[in-house]
């Protein structure tokens, strides 16, 4: 392509379809107005899962470089930002895999009898008692305690949004399967929030009787 060509492209505003082509054609001006128009959403989905930011900009890195490989395979049957996210999404959780020891098998499902049958009836569906148990920092917390493949399918579900059709293709897994981690992941999480829950009523109570006996003492040095 001519100099002064790409150079009009680099300077001028073009709609994110004419940069999907261009880029498709070999276009690096486009390409280029493709990462700063959707690397910082890239990142930040990278650093929601791995909550490391040095980790979180090489995984965006390494995004946009399968985005230059793979780019040719867009055909527009969905968003293009949602087939990035998609694309983020897969290269973050491949690596989480590799880095680890699985801790836990996609392939399990609910032990019989272990669960009470009250529970089942909410089996892989919105977990409203966890609604007014939450304040942000004790959520955050609970969910960075999860074990890793909880803490997949939750981000993936709950915060991400994701349907658990979609869930199963990102993660190799059943659709019951990703009900089911998502079901032990919620559980799991109510007994985190339950515990950081008590240990702030029990900081308080310790609190207010230290207060107490503080004042009790000021009062009887008042008395001698």
């Amino acid at each position: 392509m001519p100099a002064a060509v790409e150079k009009e492209l680099k300077n001028n505003s073009f709609p994110v379809e004419d940069d999907i082509r261009l880029a498709q054609e070999g276009n690096a001006a486009a390409f280029e107005r493709l990462y700063h128009q959707y690397s910082r959403r890239v990142y930040a989905t990278c650093l929601r899962i791995v909550q490391n930011e040095a980790e979180a900009e090489d995984l965006t890195q390494e995004a946009f470089l399968q985005l230059f490989r793979k780019i040719h395979t867009f055909r527009g049957e969905a968003k293009f930002s949602t087939w990035l996210h998609r694309l983020t999404l897969n290269l973050v959780l491949m690596r989480r895999r590799k880095k680890r020891h699985p801790e836990l098998s996609l392939d399990s499902t609910l032990e019989s009898g272990e669960e009470d049958s009250r529970l089942l009836m909410e089996f892989g569906g919105p977990d409203l008692r966890l609604s007014g148990m939450i304040d942000r920092v004790n959520l955050a917390r609970a969910i960075e305690q999860l074990p890793e493949g909880y803490k997949e399918m939750f981000i993936l579900h709950d915060i991400e949004g994701y349907e658990h059709n979609e869930i199963a293709k990102i993660l190799g897994c059943s659709v019951g399967n990703s009900k089911s981690q998502l079901y032990k992941a919620r559980l799991r999480l109510r007994e985190l929030l339950q515990e950081a829950l008590l240990n702030r009523a029990r900081e308080k109570r310790q609190s207010t009787a230290r207060v107490h006996a503080s004042e009790q003492q000021s009062l009887e040095c008042v008395k001698a």
